[in-house]
């Protein structure tokens, strides 16, 4: 028995319809299969868009939008490439400016004669003038270097910087920085992203990254929340046992005893109306003294940024609950 499939027409606009399916050459979250409704998959090696449950194949003969040569190494790369970096909304411009290269150099990589340096000094002084051209996009410029700032500083990666920018950017459009300092504003969509991006830090730790105070950036994050429509799930404390077990020096043994404490407490509704980093530090502690690489309530309070009483209150509940840990 032959299944006879209709081959999806391409549209002008580079886009093929099949069923009611409508799609670019690229899979869109969206994009679901006509069949029996599961998500398509993209096969590179095959040059091919099939659905991942009842394989029908939407698309064939692909055109491969990257580029046509390979490259082995970051150096090989930056030979070959023709274009410049992708655009980004970590920079006021979205890095799409020019830049004269503080090199003396010209495009062919030789030196500038020492009697042109002047006029090329002078060049790069009034290019980095006309950059940024008014105060709207002066003030949009200093928000994103303290974004950049603080997030090296909380070392957090490059999405996070990216989701905070479009954050940031949002308010600015609604107009919502006005008698607000730009300072809080940054630091409550950092902490926001950082949520959003399942990278989570506490109040106090952006707090300490930046120059506003706990208050200011919770109170903040709250007003951008309800105006921005910005809804977040709570945060689990299971998403900052990693972070605080390396820093503590436990291993990942403990780290799963820890996990599996907070997901049984969780299940018995311990975890309701408590802070995340508190029941975080004292299933960790829990789990150190279980297999033996025991670590004071001193110890995990500092790096968890809570009090020692709070490891013991929460210690006193889990345990109470938990008669058995051996989970």
């Amino acid at each position: 028995m032959t299944l006879n499939v209709k081959k999806p027409s391409i549209s002008v606009d580079g886009t093929f319809k099949k069923g009611n399916v409508q799609s670019s050459l690229y899979v869109r979250e969206e994009d679901v299969c006509p069949e029996c409704g599961a998500k398509l998959t993209t096969d590179s090696g095959k040059a091919e868009i099939s659905c991942s449950r009842c394989g029908l194949v939407i698309d064939e003969n692909r055109i491969d939008m990257g580029p046509e040569w390979r490259a082995f190494d970051h150096e090989q790369r930056d030979k070959r490439t023709r274009v410049g970096a992708p655009r980004t909304n970590t920079i006021h411009d979205g890095g799409l400016s020019t830049v004269i290269d503080w090199r003396n150099k010209d495009g062919q990589g030789r030196n500038i004669p020492i009697k042109n340096r002047a006029q090329l000094y002078r060049l790069r002084k009034w290019q980095r003038k006309i950059r940024v051209s008014g105060s709207g996009e002066r003030n949009l410029a200093f928000a994103l270097s303290e974004i950049d700032r603080n997030s090296s500083n909380l070392s957090l990666p490059r999405s996070v910087r990216e989701d905070a920018s479009v954050i940031y950017r949002k308010a600015v459009n609604r107009n919502l920085i006005r008698g607000r300092s730009i300072e809080s504003v940054v630091s409550a969509s950092l902490y926001a992203a950082c949520r959003r991006c399942n990278v989570p830090r506490t109040l106090d730790e952006i707090a300490s990254a930046s120059k506003v105070t706990k208050k200011d950036v919770g109170r903040t994050y709250r007003f951008l929340s309800r105006e921005l429509n910005i809804k977040l799930p709570p945060t689990s404390p299971s998403d900052y046992v990693p972070r605080f077990a390396s820093k503590i020096g436990l291993s990942t043994e403990v780290q799963s005893k820890a996990i599996a404490i907070i997901e049984k407490s969780s299940e018995l509704g311990l975890t309701s109306g408590k802070g995340p980093t508190g029941i975080a530090a004292a299933a960790l502690y829990i789990a150190s003294v279980l297999l033996g690489e025991r670590k004071t309530q001193r110890d995990i309070a500092e790096v968890a940024g809570v009090t020692e009483v709070t490891i013991r209150n929460r210690y006193k509940e889990l345990s109470e609950e938990l008669d058995d840990f051996n989970l």
